[in-house]
């Protein structure tokens, strides 16, 4: 093999930073970072929240916390779907 070859994916191996690579993902699909954002916050807000209770038991403040969090990545990922079901059959120019 000569070593002059050109590569098959030149875009891919100039942006070789995990920064770059997560701003060309978050461009692409902004949703699924918020959704993970969100899933995090709902988290974080849970365990803090998780000590003032009261007496309501711990499996059932767990599965509220679930629920929620789960909630805001599925609503997440659905506005996601539904924003590229708008960008590409209703903002589509006529060919």
């Amino acid at each position: 093999m000569s070593s002059n070859q050109e590569s098959v994916f030149p875009e891919y191996e100039t942006d070789t930073s995990q920064t770059s690579k997560l701003l060309r993902k978050f461009k692409e699909t902004p949703f699924v970072p918020i959704g993970m954002a969100g899933f995090a916050v709902v988290v974080g807000y849970g365990l803090y929240r998780l000590k003032h209770r009261g007496d309501k038991k711990m499996s059932l403040h767990l599965i509220h916390m679930r629920v929620a969090a789960q909630g805001f990545v599925v609503g997440a990922l659905t506005c996601g779907v539904l924003y590229s079901m708008f960008r590409e059959h209703v903002m589509k120019p006529k060919d």
